[in-house]
């Protein structure tokens, strides 16, 4: 039942990691420490804990089916990849939003800036729908209401490699989850970002390209190619990098703190989106709905982080205005 794309990269981790030796090994013979070791090995050769988690994405039910074979009594698996943090010293959570001035300071660098400012009207939907970077990436012109102002979120562009020779290609998929079929209602900034892309287009041309028979996309490169997440992401890190050395030079100029960009990735500007939501909703299912969060405990941890300096600000309010005795 995975998503092709899905498959393709679970596919490409246990060939290129596991196959020719760890995956060798007799099931029967295999024990906790044995796979806590193995893991180990794949991070002290510089393989990142993202990917080591993918090929556990892999073991571990293909272990599953082991015990309910009775060909093993316990999974070998299990707890493997939290005694890995562990370890490592990392802390499992949330991904860090942006903060106000961080955003505010990302989107004015760009709407005013003479190279990236086309760059702008994207950034104003990832930051003002919440929608992942495929989502985005996927939307054609008729997923957008202008007349109910609505956005209907029902497929995303993926990039994988197929085929023997690895060669990645766009495709179309259907969210992973029901939860993540959804519309979620346009802001005026997010309208006024849609308007400009299709004026643009109206001068420069529609882009004709077609992926699994879908067309009428919204964003293009200025080939006429559809955009996809590394071009995305590399941009962010283009983008940051000139506005904090600019942002340097002019705070010490002006006598004060920088306020710098942190490194960061278009799934931030989802959790930045995320966290401005939970700041002044409180309704978690309207949060949960309107992001397409499978699970109501991803919303309630960032709903949690959000709300924490929000809690802060309240104290110190009441400090000001309240008395004890």
């Amino acid at each position: 039942n995975l998503a092709s794309s899905t498959y393709a990269n679970y596919r490409y981790t246990y060939d290129h990691f596991c196959s020719d030796g760890f995956g060798k090994r007799k099931v029967t013979e295999l024990r906790y420490s044995d796979v806590l070791n193995f893991y180990l090995s794949l991070i002290d050769k510089g393989i990142k804990v993202k990917s080591v988690e993918s090929l556990h994405c892999v073991l571990h039910p293909a272990f599953d089916m082991a015990v309910r074979d009775d060909i093993i009594r316990k999974n070998p698996t299990d707890g493997v990849m939290a005694e890995l943090k562990k370890n490592l010293g990392m802390k499992t959570g949330v991904r860090h939003a942006l903060t106000i001035p961080q955003q505010r300071a990302f989107m004015e660098y760009i709407a005013t800036h003479p190279i990236y400012f086309h760059w702008w009207p994207i950034f104003t939907i990832f930051l003002g729908t919440g929608c992942r970077i495929g989502e985005i990436l996927g939307l054609r012109w008729e997923d957008i209401d202008y007349e109910k102002r609505i956005i209907s979120i029902n497929h995303n562009l993926t990039y994988y490699p197929v085929g023997e020779d690895r060669a990645s290609e766009n495709h179309i998929s259907t969210p992973k989850t029901e939860a993540g079929m959804r519309t979620i209602p346009m802001l005026d900034t997010v309208k006024d970002a849609f308007e400009m892309i299709w004026e643009e287009q109206k001068e420069n041309g529609w882009t004709d390209a077609e992926i699994d028979g879908m067309t009428g996309f919204v964003f293009c490169n200025r080939y006429g190619n559809i955009m996809n997440a590394q071009s995305v992401n590399r941009a962010i890190k283009r983008i940051s990098s000139a506005y904090n050395a600019t942002e340097e030079v002019e705070a010490k100029k002006e006598h004060r703190e920088p306020v710098l960009l942190p490194d960061f990735s278009a799934h931030s500007l989802r959790q930045t989106f995320c966290t401005r939501l939970c700041e002044r909703e409180t309704n978690l299912k309207i949060i949960q709905s309107i992001m397409g969060h499978k699970d109501i405990q991803t919303t309630m941890d960032i709903y949690a982080e959000a709300t924490e300096e929000k809690k802060q600000e309240t104290f110190e309010h009441l400090a000001a205005t309240m008395d004890v005795f």
